[in-house]
């Protein structure tokens, strides 16, 4: 074959664009199933960051120690067991599944709730993990997380300062859920206040408006007194 020739190039070019899409897709196949892991364990370690328990080496196991069940709210308020196996995309779950997860968990011997809880910032998608108290109403920890909020500002949401004026307190008032955040400096009700980020306005509200939206999907459950 004359390999100057328009057919010999075409040829070649068609031969290698078919073994590279083959060794694209190989790969691809071959760590799928790393990457899902990965991102699982990444999961846990945030629903444990909202249990206060950070910096864990085995996140499996840490995960099981602390994470007793993952439930299903059902329309009644009451709770399910999830049998579908460990989810990541709680957006997706609840928005296109109806599924509403529930961690329950224990630390040291006392009962604790989590809650996926997912909105928007300025520049993209934020979402986190809400841990309650046995009494379904007081907060005993948070962890929140964004993909693209602007650094010292809107980020901040991902800090401790922030996250740290969380536990303790309350987030239901007359059956609706009254845990927001407020312009920084204008804490008038801190029973369920916490100050917003100066200069990152629109992200603290995206985060009152997450756990508006989200907690208050879990009113028939919050608002129930019986413990599950």
């Amino acid at each position: 074959m004359n390999t100057n020739s328009n057919s010999y190039t075409i040829i070649y070019a068609s031969v290698m664009v078919v073994i590279v899409a083959f060794l694209l897709a190989f790969v691809s196949s071959s760590l799928r199933e790393k990457q899902t892991k990965n991102v699982e364990l990444d999961t846990k370690k945030q629903i444990l960051a909202a249990l206060n328990v950070k910096g864990v080496a085995d996140a499996d196991a840490e995960y099981n120690k602390y994470v007793k069940a993952d439930m299903l709210m059902q329309a009644d308020g009451t709770l399910a067991e999830n049998t579908e196996g460990f989810a990541t995309a709680y957006e997706k779950e609840a928005k296109e599944k109806g599924r509403l997860h529930v961690f329950v968990c224990e630390v040291e011997g006392q009962k604790k709730y989590v809650f996926p809880v997912y909105g928007a910032g300025l520049w993209g998608a934020i979402w986190g993990y809400v841990a309650l108290d046995a009494d379904k109403d007081t907060v005993y920890g948070v962890y929140f997380s964004h993909a693209s909020e602007t650094p010292g500002l809107g980020a901040e949401i991902a800090s401790d300062h922030f996250q740290g004026q969380f536990p303790g307190k309350k987030s239901i008032a007359d059956g609706q859920v009254a845990l927001t955040v407020v312009k920084n400096g204008k804490v008038a009700n801190p029973d369920y206040e916490v100050d917003g980020i100066s200069g990152g306005t629109i992200t603290s509200t995206g985060v009152a408006a997450m756990l508006k939206d989200c907690l208050g999907a879990y009113s028939k459950f919050l608002t129930n007194n019986e413990e599950e």
